[in-house]
């Protein structure tokens, strides 16, 4: 009886330190959200009085990095605004032309540095993210609502928010008889790896 809980004694202890090590590390250390096309979606929606668009635009780069204990955060990510897909052709072309001009302002950016609420190292967390939103050659600043979770060998995020680019100075695409809200909605969903990987 005595060996057997020796054993399992020996069996036990390495597994919770190396839990505790996990733990202390996700509270001292950076993590690192590595955003990739594959694994990150954007999607949008603005709706008009006969229907509501949908689309997506194509990721281009993004890092982000971050710090639980105590919110410290940097880094960006990268849309590439010409990849703007509603998919219809005629829609798109005024889109780029007249609307977002893609050929002239290639990028749309969101830099953050403030993060509200409080980011667990491990689970499910819901905050709010400051930032400067940049599109059409002008930043704006602008908070939206984000869930994260962090994981020993994942994280995703999923963000939901709305741009008031009438407000901002791109040109409102309504017309006498077809009149389009003057904010469009926006989804982002990403994930990645080990946000610890890059740790020593």
């Amino acid at each position: 009886m005595r060996l057997s809980m020796k054993i399992a004694a020996k069996m036990t202890l390495p597994v919770l330190f190396a839990l505790a090590a996990t733990f202390a590390r996700g509270q001292t250390q950076e993590a690192t959200l590595n955003f990739v096309p594959a694994q990150t979606t954007v999607a949008f929606r603005l709706g008009d009085v006969l229907h509501t668009v949908h689309g997506t635009f194509t990721l281009k780069a993004g890092q982000v990095h971050f710090v639980p204990t105590t919110n410290a955060i940097s880094g960006g990510i990268v849309v590439d605004a010409p990849s703007g897909n509603s998919g219809s052709t005629g829609r798109d072309h005024k889109m780029h032309k007249e609307i977002l001009e893609s050929a002239r302002y290639p990028e749309v950016t969101f830099r953050p540095d403030r993060v509200d609420g409080k980011v667990a190292s491990a689970g499910s967390s819901a905050v709010q993210v400051h930032g400067m939103f940049g599109i059409h050659g002008a930043e704006h600043e602008i908070t939206v609502p984000a869930q994260v979770e962090l994981a020993p060998d994942h994280w995703t995020l999923s963000v939901h928010f709305a741009i008031p680019y009438v407000n901002w100075g791109l040109k409102d695409p309504s017309t006498f008889v077809l009149r389009v809200e003057k904010t469009v909605d926006i989804d982002l969903r990403a994930s990645g790896p080990s946000p610890w990987a890059a740790q020593p």
